[in-house]
């Protein structure tokens, strides 16, 4: 006991071993996720305003709501004091990353709600008064382009820094070496496109099928109402094709940077090359996450096999445990 207590390895002392649990990979795979449809939702509404037609992509917004407050949740129930999250908000720290973050997160929610107006369901199963005044603000919103372009923008340029965020977190702390490299907000970010063009194919796929449920043909039915999700499908395939293979070759970047770094920074990556990670890693992330989808992908738009939901699958399921593992390894690794 003296031991330990003498070289502070004791619980809740510095050096904190494991400060983290559930909620930070939650947050940060819905962050990434909702920066990826934010991402795809703003290039879309750019390209048909310079077409001067509608807007034809998956209905992303709304879900981005949704899902980015179910990862606001997560991240507020890893909060130690909970009571004071709102003084965050009454200063702006440009050098501190956690201010950055808190800003985004809540500046992203209009931006959302603004793309989500453009074009409400064309039904919901409740709530018809309030569809209608959504519909005098959409028709609003569609007669003056300029503002229309201005969401468009505010889409893109909110989903890309939201996305670069979420791993500029991990890559802020200086005292975890695995996390210690600038490449992590891009990672984060293609990982995060990849993820949303998995998940808006997927539901192309079940819209295309047919759920036999009233309220999910509802939902369905807003999310592809102006897109055919046999097109959205074939889009999505090619979208999460090219945003794997740039977050394959960031990987490489990512740990070739670390094995050319310190010894501390080698050390780090020995916990993913031959460490207790290097299975969930190689296994989930690289092969069944990335290069598996990979080549389903690549045999579906040759019309070698038919399309599948499998690709989607592994690529969210990926996505996820990439950054569980990434949270994990990190706390894991440390100076010495």
């Amino acid at each position: 006991m003296d031991e330990i207590t003498s070289t502070r390895h004791n619980p809740g002392i510095d050096p904190v071993l494991h400060a983290w649990g559930w909620e930070i990979p939650v947050y940060l795979f819905l962050g990434g996720l909702v920066a990826g449809l934010m991402v795809l939702a703003g290039y879309h509404i750019l390209k048909a305003g310079r077409q001067q037609e509608k807007v034809s992509y998956p209905y992303a917004p709304m879900l981005g709501v949704i899902l980015l407050s179910l990862g606001m949740n997560a991240l507020f129930l890893d909060l130690a004091n909970k009571p004071l999250v709102w003084r965050l908000y009454l200063t702006f720290q440009p050098a501190s990353p956690m201010s950055w973050g808190s800003w985004i997160l809540l500046l992203v929610y209009p931006a959302l709600i603004g793309a989500a107006i453009l074009h409400p369901p064309e039904r919901v199963p409740f709530g018809q008064r309030l569809l209608a005044l959504v519909r005098s603000w959409s028709e609003w919103l569609h007669q003056r382009p300029r503002l229309v372009q201005v969401l468009g923008l505010a889409n893109l340029g909110g989903g890309i820094a939201l996305g670069i965020y979420t791993g500029i977190l991990l890559g802020a702390f200086g005292a975890r070496p695995l996390w210690n490299s600038a490449v992590l907000g891009p990672l984060f970010l293609f990982s995060g496109l990849s993820t949303a063009a998995a998940l808006m194919h997927l539901l192309a796929m079940v819209s295309r099928s047919g759920t036999g449920a009233p309220f999910a043909d509802v939902a369905l039915a807003g999310v592809f109402r102006l897109m055919d999700p046999a097109h959205c499908k074939h889009v999505m395939v090619r979208a999460d094709a090219s945003f794997l293979t740039i977050e394959l070759a960031i990987i490489a970047l990512w740990l070739l940077g670390l094995l050319t770094a310190t010894g501390v920074h080698q050390q780090a990556a020995a916990l993913l090359l031959g460490g207790p990670w290097t299975a969930p890693f190689w296994g989930l992330v690289i092969l069944a996450g990335i290069l598996v989808p990979l080549l389903l992908q690549f045999l579906e738009l040759a019309g070698r096999i038919r399309h599948s939901a499998v690709p989607a699958v592994l690529v969210l399921i990926g996505g996820f445990v990439l950054r569980w593992i990434l949270v994990e390894a990190g706390q894991a690794s440390r100076w010495s």
